[in-house]
């Protein structure tokens, strides 16, 4: 398992704990999603898109 994944998993978790605060899981999981892809190419540079 590649280190952006481990970043992407941990904010759709994260995601998914804070919508089932608000009772609504669904859209708290597709926000942790995207700001994780977000994070990821965020974070990564431009030599090591590949992980």
């Amino acid at each position: 398992m590649k280190t952006g994944d481990i970043l992407i998993y941990s904010c759709v978790i994260i995601g998914a704990g804070i919508g089932l605060t608000l009772d609504n899981i669904l859209p708290g999981v597709l926000i942790g999603l995207g700001v994780g892809y977000l994070l990821k190419y965020a974070l990564i540079n431009e030599k090591n898109r590949d992980i």
